[in-house]
C-alpha cells in the first residue's frame, strides 16, 4: 500500500474517524483501494503526523493480509533512522483498527514527477540517487531489504530531497510471517502469485521467483536512475510474462545511447547496478553511492586552464623566461664558452 501523503491541491475531506489512539484526525490526505491516509495531530508532542490505516470496505481476508504487511512495514522501518527514510512513530491495533503513525511528508512521489516529464538536471539525478543509495546502504546494514524500490516509493520533499517509503514487503529480522504465502520467504502478496515486487523495476532474480537480497534493491535503484536519465523505463511491455522474460534475459541500451546528453560515467553506473547476475553488480549500496559522489565531485571541480597554442610555443624554460629569449640566451652562453676554450685547443 503506497503512502498518499500531502499533495498540493488535495481538497480537505470530512474524516470518517475523529480519533485514532491518542491522535486527533484533522483531515483525509489520500484514499486508495487498500488504505486511507489521514493528517493527524499528536497532542503529546504537538506535531502533525500522517496516519495510515485501511479502507473499511475491505473483506476480512483482505484486511488480514494487508494488516500483516502494515505491521511488517512498521517493524522494518521502525528499526531505521535515516534522513532519507520515512520515520515511523507508532504502530498498533486498537479497537479493531490497525494503523501506523508516521512522518508527515509534503511533496510528490518521484513517479508523479516522471509522469509529468519533470526536467531533472543531470547533477540533480546523480544527487537524488546517491542519497537513496546511501539510505539503502544504511537499511541493508541493519538487515532490512526493501524489495520494492520504484519511483512511487521514493517521495520527493523540499529541494530534491528523497525519502524512501513503503516497506510493506521488506525483509527484516522481525518481519511478520504471512500465513497466506506458499514459501518461507514471506510475505509474497503483491504481484503474480509468488513473485514479489513491482514488475518494471524488479531484479532478474525476482522476475524468476528467486530470493531477493540487498543486490536486488541495487538493481531496482539502477532501473529508477535509468528511467530518470533516459526518459523511459529500461523494459516496457503490456504483456507481463514478456516483461519478466525481458528483465531476466535482455540487456537494455545504455542511457547515453538513448539520450546523448547523458555522460558515459553516469551511464556506466546505471549499467553496473543493472547487471543480470547479482555478483557482477555493486555488492553494496555504498559502492554505488561512492561512484555517484565521485562523479559529482569531478563534475564540479574546476578544470585546469589550457594554454593557447601560441602560448605553448613560447612556453618558459622552467624558470619563467619566455622560450625564444631562453633559446637566444643559450646561444650566447655557448658562444662565450667556445671563446674561452678556443685558445687551449689552438695550443
Amino acid at each position: 500500500m503506497n503512502i498518499a501523503h500531502a499533495h498540493a491541491g488535495t481538497p480537505p475531506a470530512t474524516p470518517e474517524l475523529k480519533r485514532v489512539g491518542r491522535f486527533t484526525i484533522l483531515r483525509e490526505l489520500g484514499r486508495g483501494a487498500i488504505g486511507v491516509v489521514y493528517l493527524a495531530q499528536d497532542p503529546v508532542i504537538d506535531r502533525q503526523i500522517a496516519i495510515k490505516t485501511f479502507n473499511p470496505k475491505l473483506s476480512p481476508l483482505e484486511r488480514k493480509k494487508h494488516e500483516e504487511q502494515l505491521i511488517n512495514e512498521a517493524r522494518a522501518t521502525g528499526r531505521l533512522s535515516h534522513p532519507h527514510i520515512v520515520t515511523i512513530f507508532d504502530a498498533t491495533t486498537e479497537g479493531g483498527l490497525t494503523y501506523i503513525a508516521m512522518e508527515y511528508l509534503q511533496g510528490r512521489e518521484l513517479s508523479r514527477l516522471l509522469a509529468r516529464q519533470h526536467p531533472f538536471e543531470l547533477n540533480d539525478i546523480a544527487t537524488i540517487i546517491w542519497k537513496v543509495a546511501d539510505a539503502l546502504d544504511y537499511a541493508h546494514r541493519n538487515d532490512v531489504v526493501h524489495r520494492d524500490i520504484k519511483p512511487a516509493n521514493i517521495f520527493m520533499v523540499g529541494e530534491n530531497q528523497p525519502k524512501i517509503v513503503d516497506f510493506g514487503i521488506a525483509r527484516s529480522p522481525n518481519r511478520v510471517a504471512d500465513q497466506y504465502a506458499n514459501t518461507s520467504d514471506a510475505p509474497y502478496t503483491l504481484f503474480h502469485n509468488n513473485i514479489l515486487g513491482t514488475p518494471t523495476y524488479m531484479s532478474p532474480e525476482q522476475a524468476c521467483g528467486e530470493p531477493a537480497d540487498a543486490r536486488s534493491d541495487i538493481y531496482a535503484l539502477g532501473a529508477v536512475m535509468y528511467e530518470m536519465l533516459a526518459g523511459r523505463k529500461p523494459f516496457q511491455s503490456r504483456d507481463t510474462e514478456k516483461l519478466l522474460q525481458m528483465i531476466a534475459l535482455k540487456t537494455p541500451p545504455a542511457p547515453h545511447e538513448i539520450n546523448p546528453q547523458v555522460p558515459e560515467a553516469l551511464s556506466q553506473i546505471v549499467m553496473k547496478a543493472m547487471q543480470k547476475r547479482p555478483e557482477k553488480r555493486y555488492q553494496h549500496a555504498h559502492e554505488m553511492a561512492n561512484d555517484l559522489k565521485r562523479y559529482l565531485v569531478k563534475g564540479r571541480r574546476p578544470q585546469p586552464s589550457q594554454a593557447a597554442p601560441e602560448q605553448e610555443e613560447n612556453a618558459g624554460d622552467g624558470r619563467g623566461m619566455p622560450g625564444k629569449l631562453a633559446w637566444l640566451a643559450g646561444l650566447l652562453v655557448l658562444a662565450g664558452g667556445l671563446a674561452v676554450l678556443a685558445p687551449r685547443f689552438l695550443h
